[in-house]
């Protein structure tokens, strides 16, 4: 599912500050058990949007060949010697599909210690160019290296795969890196607009509140509050070692971060109220997929977040 020169996607505390901004948030949500969440064919939620935000624009990214148009923003295959490597330029559409791939040190070769983050070796993330169909997986790893993420059905269009892990050696041992690279689903596609902002949302009979002071390049905090039926939810359980997981993915180029709560795990009783740090580096909409668990089964919610 990360040096000041590059933005750092996860387990970054920083302090709050800054005065109050309009945050607004839509959410659309579908969820999965197991360990993986994906949202196959996930079109932004079925309520369409009072009015839609700006089109995405293409990105060099999805451009074949293009993986290295960006530095520490998780849009580059490459970084201080670390790289991203995948034979995959293509999956099938409308089914589920195997992803190989290896990320290689010093010397071109395969690197296969890796430390943990939040209990996972290894993040996988894949998302449409107009960020539809998110997955957030947790791929396995043979002996020589070679990562396989089973994605669920993909829709025809580009996307955009990103490794997210910690070398255990070497160089850049004890150093967070999200590496990415583009795939071509084959087929006839249609881009999904963006839905508008808003602050609240309901997910799988949730109901999500966020709160925060999001302003692009500053650290601010935002309070993601859960209920259902009108009441708090305090029966939130661990997933992934915490008890909501963050991940978002810019407007236009798909440009990554990842947001960790900062509320602590005190058993399978979390919630309503989860704090996080929130730090998104570029102004405009981002999309944000929330995941928390309730009673064995894994919910993820869509959000849509216009950063000033």
């Amino acid at each position: 599912m990360f040096a000041s020169s590059r933005f750092t996607v996860r387990r970054r505390a920083v302090a709050a500050a800054g005065t109050a901004a309009a945050l607004a948030l839509t959410l659309a949500a579908c969820g999965s058990s197991g360990d993986s969440s994906s949202m196959p064919g996930m079109d932004h939620g079925t309520k369409p949007a009072a009015s839609s935000s700006q089109s995405p624009s293409p990105s060099m990214g999805d451009m074949p060949g293009m993986d290295h148009m960006a530095d520490g923003n998780g849009l580059s295959d490459a970084q201080d010697g670390y790289r991203f490597i995948s034979k995959d330029a293509t999956l099938p559409s409308g089914k589920q599909a195997a992803y190989r791939f290896t990320v290689t040190g010093t010397g071109d070769k395969p690197i296969t210690s890796f430390a943990l983050d939040q209990t996972k070796r290894m993040h996988f993330y894949a998302i449409r160019s107009d960020l539809t169909g998110f997955q957030h997986i947790h791929p396995t790893m043979a002996a020589d290296g070679t990562w396989t993420a089973g994605l669920a059905s993909l829709a025809p269009g580009s996307w955009r795969t990103f490794a997210s892990f910690t070398p255990d050696s070497g160089s850049g041992k004890g150093r967070d890196f999200i590496l990415s690279r583009t795939v071509t689903v084959p087929g006839s596609s249609t881009k999904t607009p963006l839905p508008a902002p808003a602050t609240t949302a309901e997910v799988d009979g949730y109901t999500v509140t966020v709160k925060g002071e999001p302003m692009a390049g500053m650290a601010h905090p935002l309070t993601v509050t859960v209920s259902k039926d009108g009441k708090p939810v305090t029966d939130l359980q661990p997933y992934l070692d915490t008890y909501a997981h963050l991940t978002a993915f810019h407007e236009g180029n798909q440009e990554f971060a990842h947001l960790h709560p900062t509320t602590k795990v005190t058993g399978d009783n979390g919630g309503p109220d989860l704090a996080f740090h929130a730090e998104l580096p570029t102004a405009g909409n981002w999309r944000l997929f929330l995941q928390f668990q309730t009673g064995g089964k894994l919910h993820t919610a869509a959000l849509t977040l216009h950063v000033g």
